[in-house]
């Protein structure tokens, strides 16, 4: 009885009746070698260590495709090969289940540490000893407790699930050692749930590399092939990232750039273009939409299923690695999206993985995220938030990734989250809080900090939630910064009103001090403000062709000057017509245009002088780095305000938000001498009007706006200016 288990596909113990099994002490005492192979026709075996001849195994009459080999001793042939006919043909086979310790011994101390689920869970490629010879094999492990039976399917086994069923083992995972089966191998789990219902075969939920449409097979593969070249990288001396130039450029990988037939390019291609790009432009950081696997090209990666493997659009882990090398060693940081908040409910993926709600909450006033329809996992499992965990830190420890930005954050923190009344749980205090997302967060930044002490991770949170990018030990959740949606959303609701218009709106531009030091804030124009028909920033500007570039250069330079950490998503940098779409590359033409040249050339001396320009970054969190001047001039629609670096520095910026110019426009400095515009939008490098230039800006001694002195300024119509003190 027993053994049909094996012939129905439904075996949780086959260390248990396959390989050597030890027979009772009746008459029949002794040992037996038992293979299950459905297919074959005979079956020989041979002593590893000897090539000795034990014997040809018999059709056990029990039980089809099941041969045995009785033994009174077995003394030194404990490792064994086969001779297998199958239709005829011969062939050498190693049987996984002589290797029963192997499987086991990997997973004493799995939940010792988070990281230990991608060290031992998964495929992992070993060296495994056969008797007096060594072999390659790789170790199957899954996570799946209430499955009754789980098999690995693959290339191996011709994707028959009665081969090589798994073992069980007390934690709820299930193991096996294959031998001889190594990197490139094919490879899914085929589950049956606690009643014996066979469920959609599942891709592996700690698959490093994985294939795409239709199979969706994850792949084996072997982290310890690359070797890095960015030793240097990790041993630089920097400030601390609060206290730094982050500038970042923001990008989704397969429409950055496309080749002539608009096929994406592969992670060495975008190294060899991308890297060479954001170096030139003068950012610090790149930011990747996410490149976590995921099985559907219209989410942008913001769906996925494979949180350890980097999608094989592009290429393979290695291709990956080799990218984040490149960056290191052209001074580029890497940072990447990272999606805790929800997972898509396809069939391979982890939805009822093991046949219940084994990743997601059971409820779906919980587990199902109705913006998106797709699942949200159960924080509250010990599990679960080992699994996060461990991804979180796989990108730091196997890509040496120098952040990562967590996407929707707030749609962890509160449980009616875009839901109506009735359609969510209360926490234990009746209120709206999900305590155990909130304790997941302080864990996570607690221990990537803890390992990482260089990393930032960044939190994508679009409401006024207390303290996000405050430390744990200070009662917040931990992050390094946290996006200021507040800025954005303002700054562009203003910026999109016609000039004469913007008197009524001026809060809109100026609110963002009000809190501005409330949070490590990054400024975000990120990929949501340009598609979806919110239009590119270009198009949001009002006006005509030359009023609308001026408006977005005007901005930009304003943006670039406001406390806080700086994001663009590309194509921002040369303002693009149309709305990002993830199908085509960005319109590279528009550079043939002098507009889009000029605006090109703005954002480049913007990173540039930003990176250059300590008053712009150094003191981004702290008061004395910031000063009004004018903020309340909303007739007028100009604004002035000072930039400030520790040592006493300062950036003068006026901003002018209407087409007409205003002249001998007082502007406060702290000092007499003589004053230089270092930066103006207006100017026709730019595509500017090139208003009245003025080389040397001489003070002069009367009070203004707070200050002992003043300059008088010719202020450009639709500009921002940066002014500073001449050196002596």
């Amino acid at each position: 009885m027993r053994f049909t288990q094996l012939q129905q596909a439904n075996c949780a113990s086959p260390f248990t009746l396959l390989g050597w099994q030890q027979l009772d002490n009746t008459s029949h005492g002794g040992f037996v070698l038992r293979v299950f192979l459905p297919k074959a026709q005979a079956i020989s075996a041979y002593c590893v260590n000897t090539g000795k001849f034990l014997g040809d195994l018999t059709q056990s009459e029990e039980c089809a495709g099941l041969f045995e080999l009785r033994l009174v001793k077995k003394r030194n042939v404990d490792a064994y090969t086969l001779l297998v006919t199958e239709n005829g043909m011969k062939r050498t086979f190693i049987d996984p289940y002589q290797f029963r310790q192997q499987a086991y011994s990997a997973l004493d101390a799995l939940t010792d540490k988070p990281e230990n689920l991608y060290k031992q869970l998964g495929a992992q490629v070993i060296t495994l000893a056969h008797g007096s010879k060594m072999l390659s094999a790789t170790r199957f492990a899954v996570y799946a407790p209430n499955a009754s039976s789980v098999s690995l399917i693959g290339d191996m086994n011709n994707w028959d699930g009665r081969v090589n069923p798994m073992q069980r083992t007390e934690c709820g995972c299930w193991v096996l050692v294959m031998p001889d089966v190594t990197k490139g191998a094919r490879y899914k789990f085929e589950i049956k749930n606690k009643d014996g219902d066979l469920l959609p075969h599942k891709a592996d939920p700690l698959a490093f590399h994985a294939e795409q449409y239709p199979s969706y097979a994850s792949l084996v593969y072997d982290h310890q092939d690359y070797k890095w070249q960015d030793e240097a990288w990790f041993l630089r001396k920097s400030a601390k990232p609060v206290n730094s130039a982050i500038n970042i450029y923001e990008l989704h990988l397969g429409s950055w750039m496309r080749d002539e037939d608009n096929n994406v390019l592969s992670y060495p291609d975008l190294a060899k273009k991308l890297i060479p790009y954001v170096l030139d432009m003068g950012y610090t950081h790149i930011e990747i939409l996410p490149v976590m696997e995921h099985p559907f090209d219209g989410s942008w990666g913001y769906q996925p299923l494979g949180l350890f493997a980097p999608t094989s659009r592009f290429g393979t882990p290695d291709d990956f690695k080799y990218f984040v090398d490149n960056c290191h060693q052209a001074g580029i940081a890497v940072i990447l999206d990272w999606v805790p908040a929800h997972f898509p409910a396809d069939a391979h993926g982890l939805a009822k993985f093991d046949g219940e709600a084994l990743y997601e909450y059971a409820d779906p006033r919980r587990g199902w995220h109705p913006d998106w329809n797709s699942c949200i996992y159960d924080y509250g499992k010990d599990y679960v938030r080992q699994f996060l965990l461990a991804s979180a830190l796989f990108w730091f420890d196997h890509f040496h990734i120098d952040g990562l930005r967590v996407d929707a954050v707030a749609s962890m923190l509160y449980l009616d989250y875009s839901r109506k009344e009735g359609e969510w749980l209360p926490n234990i205090d009746g209120g709206n809080y999900n305590y155990e997302a909130i304790s997941f967060f302080k864990a996570l930044n607690t221990e990537i900090y803890r390992q990482y002490p260089k990393a930032i991770t960044i939190a994508e949170e679009s409401t006024s939630f207390p303290k996000v990018s405050h430390p744990v030990e200070l009662g917040g959740l931990g992050f390094g910064f946290k996006w200021n949606m507040g800025w954005m959303n303002d700054t562009l609701r203003y910026m999109q009103q016609e000039w004469f218009h913007r008197r009524y709106h001026h809060k809109d531009i100026t609110f963002s001090m009000v809190y501005a030091y409330n949070e490590n804030f990054i400024l975000p124009l990120s990929h949501d403000e340009v598609v979806h028909g919110k239009h590119s920033l270009l198009e949001k500007m009002p006006g005509d062709e030359w009023q609308q570039a001026a408006n977005l250069r005007a901005y930009s330079a304003f943006m670039f000057a406001h406390p806080g950490k700086k994001l663009n998503f590309m194509g921002n940098e040369f303002a693009q017509g149309r709305e990002w779409a993830h199908t085509k590359a960005l319109e590279w033409s528009l550079l043939d245009y002098e507009k889009h040249q000029g605006f090109k050339a703005l954002h480049k001396a913007l990173n540039q002088l930003y990176k250059n320009t300590p008053a712009l970054y150094e003191l981004d969190y702290e008061q004395e780095g910031f000063r009004w001047l004018s903020h309340d001039d909303n007739q007028n629609s100009t604004l002035s305000f000072i930039r400030q670096d520790s040592q006493g520095d300062c950036l003068y910026i006026v901003c002018n938000f209407t087409p007409n110019p205003r002249d001998n426009t007082l502007v406060g400095v702290k000092d007499l001498g003589e004053y230089e515009i270092i930066l103006n939008t207006d100017s026709n490098q730019y595509w500017g009007s090139h208003y009245k230039p003025q080389p040397t800006l001489v003070a002069k001694e009367g009070k203004h706006q707070g200050m002992s002195f003043f300059i008088c300024l010719d202020l450009p119509p639709l500009a921002t200016v940066y002014i500073r003190k001449k050196a002596h």
